[in-house]
């Protein structure tokens, strides 16, 4: 299938294909003795997934483990799909978004207050999981792969208050959620996803730090991909998010309100990536995946908290 990549190290990337896009979301799965999915894109992605680990020989009874960073709906979306298409798996996820995957409508209900009638076409519908399936991590936690590998879970909030980040004990990969920022494989663009209502930048910078102290041998994004340069990226990581507050500060102190806000954000910030240069389609994907509104709301979100 075009949208499975070999990693190696029995690590597979698949492209989820969010609201049918390419190279938007990418689930991992590790194929080992027991078969673990990392990250299940939206609920429409679902089918996808599943098509994705049939062609890679794991059917309905042999997975073990599905893990979701956090419960944001373009990486945890799926959850409840994917829980009904494999009936033998365990559901993994921090346990402050344990109660979400359980009972979503209080998700959905915020979700469709922030995306309105986008949701359906972008996310589709969060299906509940019976929570005997799900365990729930504390600020560290161990997933068992099978044959002495692990996948460790290290507590990484800042984008959200229910992230983690997962070391894998075999291949040295960490797979990141969002808590450093999206990555456009084709520039090599690095940008910050800070959505209200959960972005504290002090936080954030400590789980990237947290990161850096793992040691991880490779990043592995959740959007989007696999980058070997860890520590530059890392720093490149705190390095953004420093921009993008200074930024939205100056304009808050200007009093802006949330539109001329992000017009004088996006303007100041263009030149940093190559994205926004190239052709149309580049530019759209990349607004996708790290929508400055979105980045610049939920900048604006901590700094009413910080100083009103």
């Amino acid at each position: 299938m075009d949208n499975i990549t070999a990693l190696g190290g029995d690590v597979y990337e698949i492209d989820t294909r969010m609201a049918g896009y390419a190279g938007i979301t990418a689930g991992y799965l590790i194929l080992g003795d027991r078969p673990c999915l990392v990250e299940t894109g939206t609920s429409t992605s679902a089918p996808v997934v599943r098509d994705a680990l049939a062609s890679l020989g794991v059917g309905p009874n042999d997975l073990a483990t599905v893990v979701v960073t956090h419960i944001h709906l373009d990486h945890a979306g799926g959850v409840g799909d994917i829980a009904g298409f494999f009936p033998q798996a365990q559901i993994v996820v921090h346990e402050k978004g344990a109660r979400h995957l359980a009972d979503p409508s209080r998700l959905m209900a915020s979700a469709r207050m922030v995306w309105g009638d986008q949701l359906d076409t972008l996310f589709g519908e969060l299906a509940p999981t019976e929570s005997g399936r799900i365990v729930a991590l504390g600020d560290t936690g161990a997933i068992d792969l099978g044959n002495g590998r692990t996948l460790s879970s290290h507590y990484s909030p800042g984008h959200a208050k229910h992230h983690v980040g997962l070391v894998d004990s075999a291949t040295g990969d960490l797979y990141v959620g969002d808590a450093a920022g999206v990555y456009l494989p084709q520039t090599g663009d690095l940008r910050p996803a800070t959505p209200p209502p959960d972005f504290d930048l002090q936080t954030a910078l400590d789980s990237i730090a947290l990161f850096q102290a793992l040691g991880p041998q490779r990043l592995l994004f959740s959007h989007y991909g696999p980058v070997g340069a860890v520590q530059e990226t890392l720093e490149r990581s705190a390095e953004e998010l420093r921009v993008w507050v200074d930024l939205t500060k100056q304009a808050h102190q200007e009093g802006l309100d949330l539109d001329h806000a992000v017009a004088m954000v996006r303007d100041r910030t263009r030149e940093r990536y190559t994205a926004l240069k190239s052709d149309d389609e580049t530019a759209e994907q990349f607004e996708l995946l790290s929508g400055a509104p979105s980045n610049v709301a939920g900048i604006l979100h901590w700094l009413n908290k910080v100083s009103p």
